[in-house]
């Protein structure tokens, strides 16, 4: 039987420029020439320059065929319009004396990530777009911790898209196939899966016990491995000690952390950028600028102005002709796109500058002393609340960019931090505490680390009351290994 139904559903689709802009957010200061020289290359209407062509008025000619009127239309709009609206001229940037040597960071793992994704021949938009949303989602670990349902609730706050469970965990399934082995993982024992399904899957021939055992161990008694229960797996997989030794090397050769071994063969190979941002004291008063030196000033190319001014011309005289007008219609759509690229990269300055004014007057306190405790507690809510952008807005500026002050250049990420109650009530950022915890590791004993359960009570003295599972969390944060390998003879 048929039956039919009315239902409402929120669906947007995101139009090739913002797509475009969304990209352009994200990418660093070093990289903006290299996109903007791409553009320059491909697209004859847009070329480099601050002067522009003078105003022509021409009156739209009510005698032109009815086929012909949009096109008209759209030429005098386009020539009646402020020149000053199709070029870019930057209001944000700093002056030279601002100007100082590049400064040498790593690759990050997300970057890493996102090069992979280039690679990806995704079927559609819809999926680039949760590609993009669950990589900015893995955290730095390596592991992503958020379920499907909220990854679709967050694409549907942030980017007012709807998409299904199915799709999700589609894409999901072909990210955890990048490279290090076991990113994306949603936990550690999918971590461990992924790796050793892998580790097989490369071996030529049958492969040995130990990694069948191992693989067995992972997917159906990680429990048991976990707790140690080290009997229990003998008898539950006829295993002698030997050989369950064997498994158990086996897993412990796996990676808990994929993203730890880009890190380590990132450190290698360091790149030099320019901070994204300039913020000087200027005798108590903050001053905040873009740094936008590598990136040249844009507009449309004068020769196309004069193409359609002589089709308009020709069009008064009755001269032209369908090949003219079929030139026209390119140069419309070259104009077109040159305009959309302008806009973008204007789009991306204010975006970039708003947010990093925000972020400056949220913490202003630290960038006139430079002292990481009077770093306040914010999350990407908070600034998206200021500014009134997207969190993944928001999230997209804050993941690659850094910016210059007097006390040295930072990653804008590492502002953004969860808040913590001490015992007067007083809400501190979760980075005193890490600095505190970190402070606190370096002058333990090194014959008798502390546990985390006396971390616990060692932060509880300085006032902070923090669950031991929350200190374990800070602990790996910061690289700091458990109590038993940080024991030194």
């Amino acid at each position: 039987m048929l039956k039919q139904s009315l239902s409402q559903k929120m669906l947007q689709k995101l139009s090739p420029q913002q797509i475009q802009l969304m990209k352009l957010l994200q990418i660093p200061t070093t990289s903006l020439e290299e996109r903007i020289k791409e553009e320059l290359e491909s697209n004859p209407a847009l070329e480099e320059g601050d002067d522009y062509a003078e105003v022509i008025d021409l009156d739209n000619d009510q005698d032109q065929q009815e086929e012909a009127f949009e096109l008209d239309d759209y030429i005098n709009e386009y020539i009646e319009d402020d020149p000053q609206s199709y070029k870019l001229k930057d209001s944000f940037s700093h002056s030279d004396e601002d100007y100082k040597a590049p400064v040498v960071v790593q690759n990050s793992f997300h970057d890493y990530l996102d090069r992979q994704l280039g690679m990806l021949d995704l079927p559609n938009e819809e999926q680039d777009i949760i590609a993009e949303q669950i990589i900015g989602s893995i955290d730095e670990d390596g592991y992503l911790r958020r379920d499907p349902e909220s990854i679709i609730d967050d694409l549907l706050f942030s980017q007012n898209i709807e998409v299904e469970k199915d799709t999700v965990l589609e894409v999901l399934g072909k990210i955890q196939q990048f490279d290090p082995p076991g990113v994306a993982a949603r936990d550690l024992q999918e971590c461990l899966r992924i790796q050793m399904d892998l580790k097989l899957k490369n071996i030529e021939g049958y492969p040995e016990k130990k990694y069948i055992f191992a693989q067995k161990i992972i997917e159906n008694h990680f429990s048991e491995f976990t707790k140690k229960h080290y009997e229990r797996l003998k008898k539950n997989l006829f295993l002698s000690e030997s050989e369950l030794k064997e498994a158990i090397d086996v897993i412990i050769g796996l990676n808990p952390k994929p993203a730890m071994a880009v890190s380590e063969v990132s450190s290698s190979r360091t790149q030099y950028i320019l901070p994204d941002f300039f913020i000087k004291n200027r005798e108590g008063e903050l001053e905040l600028s873009l740094n936008n030196r590598n990136a040249p000033d844009l507009k449309i190319n004068d020769q196309y102005v004069e193409m359609i001014k002589t089709y308009k011309d020709a069009q008064k005289g009755n001269k032209s002709n369908r090949s003219q007008k079929d030139a026209v219609m390119f140069i419309k759509q070259k104009i077109d796109s040159a305009k959309w690229f302008i806009d973008a990269i204007k789009q991306r300055h204010h975006t970039l500058y708003s947010t990093m004014y925000a972020i400056m007057q949220f913490q202003y306190d630290f960038f006139l002393t430079g002292d990481d405790r009077r770093i306040k507690p914010m999350i990407l809510k908070d600034i998206a609340e200021i500014t009134g952008l997207d969190i993944s807005t928001v999230s997209r500026v804050a993941n690659s960019k850094f910016v210059q002050t007097e006390f040295g250049t930072r990653k804008l990420k590492s502002f953004f931090s969860e808040s913590v109650t001490t015992q007067e009530g007083e809400e501190v950022s979760t980075l005193e505490v890490k600095n505190i915890l970190k402070d606190i590791v370096s002058r333990e004993n090194k014959r008798k680390p502390y546990s985390d359960e006396k971390l616990k009570e060692l932060l509880e003295v300085s006032g902070y009351s923090i669950a031991r599972r929350t200190v374990a969390k800070y602990r790996e944060q910061l690289n700091i290994p458990v109590a038993r390998l940080r024991k030194e003879l």
